[in-house]
């Protein structure tokens, strides 16, 4: 499910959901069975490679950011968890944006 708008806890599954945020564009795909998943449902979407980092989000709004979509040496990120402060305010804000 990609959410453009506004996402509510209804919106996430127990006990957590992957995610992931397209930092670009702004939206989310959440409550897939994998990371890829959400991945290519934003691809095919629009969305660009590039712009695509997976998370977790649980019911209370807490996030950590740790898929295997976000292994990305080319980019200095060489394990699965987003390193980068930048790219996880950026994820951290789009989410607090959209949390209704």
């Amino acid at each position: 499910m990609i959410i453009r708008d506004k996402m509510s806890k209804n919106d996430i599954q127990s006990p957590f959901s992957k995610a992931v945020a397209d930092i670009r564009r702004e939206i989310v795909s959440v409550n897939c069975e994998l990371h890829s998943d959400c991945a290519d449902e934003l691809l095919k979407d629009g969305s660009q490679p590039k712009d695509l980092w997976g998370f977790n989000v649980y019911p209370d709004g807490r996030l950590d950011f740790i898929s295997l979509l976000n292994i990305r040496p080319a980019e200095d990120n060489r394990s699965m968890e987003i390193k980068k402060q930048d790219i996880r305010d950026k994820i951290e804000n789009i989410v607090k944006k959209l949390w209704s």
